[in-house]
């Protein structure tokens, strides 16, 4: 997987920053971040903290046979390990430019500068020797890997203890470390690297870049270096001319690094061989109730925790009064919200609730209406007072006289009553059922009226009023020639024109 390259804002950010003398985490031109060196349970185990940038280094020895052309001398290795836990960039498996360049450097800093005694390592001249093994593996890559290799590498040298063994003629006796006490590495001096990245072609200088500002940096410059200021390795990468000038002033600035990462570990050893002498937690041990397993930890911030009672109270009465409480939001409806700081917003319910209070009480209205129209008996007409031809209406008419029927009011009559009109009873030859030319169709409900008898118009505005027939829209209902029509006026607003049934005068 490729590393993920930085946009355009972000490089151009961070090269204004370095121009302004300014850095991400707060550093200055020449700081290092935060080292912290922590030992394993076992000799030869060491994790170091550069930052967010964190390395474990495992050592480890067997005997093997020596080089033909160094037979009393050991065998040094080192390996590098980039794991995909560290860097979604970083490939198992698969040795990268980054890979190869760390293991030459790593190499070049310890073993080619003789730090190590390598002929104490010889057991048996041409036969056996100890090959001394250095596993570094990657836990988490923010920048500057090769510092935090070199810094863990040769902390866990100096950390580790092979076993003592014992020669009786050509038998070779390996003791454990219960049987005799191991045996330290005979360690001369101890290189530390310090890295440099250099931007605008060398105009700027950083000293222990992060992973952001080495994917903007032009080129990088490693020394290792020990305390007694001697240089062990150089190495310049990226490509970049560099001045003498600008090599010397990194040299004398890596002295001043290195002797302060030199004092570190010798001081971490010094704490963890007091700690196994007295028996207490050391290493992984130590590490457990303190939760620090993880390669990412918090750290804590120090916070002053004298006087804080006096203080809260001063706060609390220099304070302000408390704002009014406001209630809590109450939602009116489903799916209506609250809008402001307590305030109920109704959104037009008030108006809706205005409206379902008149439609109540005009229901009410009609209920007591109807209640009291089922006591009236029906009305009727005198005799041949319909016929098939237009519906007159006399002035001269009179209301029929109201007769006790002893049949129920059926729902059309209460309507009637409701409305004030005088229903007719024509003869049974003028009925609904003796007009076999009307073209409006009478629902059968109003044909079968027993007390009521209805011309063809008065039937089918009716029925049209009562919903059982289908209603005309845009223009009047259709009426016969001989039928001026007329406006009911009971319904005065309505858009239709329909025949009028007979009120009483």
């Amino acid at each position: 997987m490729k590393d993920t390259p930085l946009s355009n804002c972000e490089r151009d950010f961070l090269l204004k920053a370095i121009e302004e003398k300014k850095r991400l985490d707060g550093r200055q031109t020449y700081d290092y971040r935060n080292i912290k060196i922590t030992f394993g349970t076992d000799y030869g185990c060491c994790f170091v903290n550069l930052g967010k940038t964190r390395i474990m280094a495992q050592v480890s020895c067997e005997l093997v046979a020596p080089k033909e052309n160094r037979p009393n001398e050991g065998i040094m290795s080192f390996n590098i390990e980039l794991s995909p836990m560290a860097s979604p960039a970083f490939e198992l498996g698969r040795q990268s430019e980054l890979l190869v360049k760390l293991n030459r450097q790593l190499e070049r800093c310890l073993r080619n500068s003789r730090c190590i005694d390598t002929e104490s390592l010889c057991v048996v001249s041409g036969e056996k020797v100890w090959q001394i093994r250095v596993d570094v593996h990657t836990l988490n890559h923010d920048g500057n890997l090769m510092d935090a290799a070199s810094i863990a590498a040769i902390a866990a040298l100096c950390h580790f203890r092979r076993p003592d063994v014992g020669i009786q003629g050509d038998e070779v006796t390996v003791y454990s470390p219960e049987e005799r006490d191991p045996i330290p590495l005979s360690i001369y001096h101890m290189p530390v690297c310090v890295s440099f990245s250099f931007f605008q072609q060398g105009t700027y200088l950083l000293v222990d870049p992060c992973e952001r500002e080495e994917c903007v940096m032009d080129g990088l410059l490693m020394i290792a270096m020990n305390k007694h200021r001697e240089i062990c390795s150089i190495q310049s990468s990226g490509g970049i001319m560099l001045l003498k000038e600008q090599v010397l002033r990194c040299s004398k600035i890596a002295s001043v690094k290195v002797s302060e990462i030199t004092e570190l570990i010798a001081k971490a050893l010094e704490n963890d061989k007091k700690a196994r002498k007295e028996g207490g937690r050391c290493g992984f041990a130590e590490s457990l109730p303190r939760e620090r397993i993880t390669a990412l930890k918090m750290e804590e911030t120090p916070v002053e925790m004298t006087d804080v009672t006096e203080r809260a109270n001063d706060i609390v009465q220099r304070a302000e009064a408390p704002p009014h409480t406001v209630p809590s939001p109450v939602l009116p409806a489903p799916g209506m919200g609250q809008v402001g700081e307590g305030l109920q917003n109704t959104w037009g319910l008030e108006e809706e609730e205005d409206n379902d209070d008149e439609e109540e009480e005009e229901a009410v209205t009609i209920m007591e209406e109807e209640k009291k129209s089922e006591k009236v008996n029906v009305l009727t007409a005198p005799p041949n007072l319909r016929s098939p031809g237009p519906v007159s209406q006399s002035p001269s008419h009179e209301p029929a006289a109201r007769t006790t029927s002893s049949h129920p009011l059926t729902p059309l009559q209460s309507m009637m009553t409701f409305l004030g009109y005088q229903p007719a009873c024509p003869d049974p030859a003028d009925s609904l059922s003796a007009c076999p030319d009307s073209p409006f169709p009478v629902p059968e409900p109003l044909s079968a009226c027993p007390d009521v008898q209805l011309s063809p118009w008065e039937g089918i505005r009716l029925a049209d009023f009562l919903g059982t027939a289908e209603p005309l829209r845009g223009g009047e209902i259709p009426v016969a020639p001989d039928v001026p029509p007329l406006r009911c006026p009971a319904r005065q607003s309505s858009r239709f024109q329909t025949p009028s049934l007979s009120r009483p005068s």
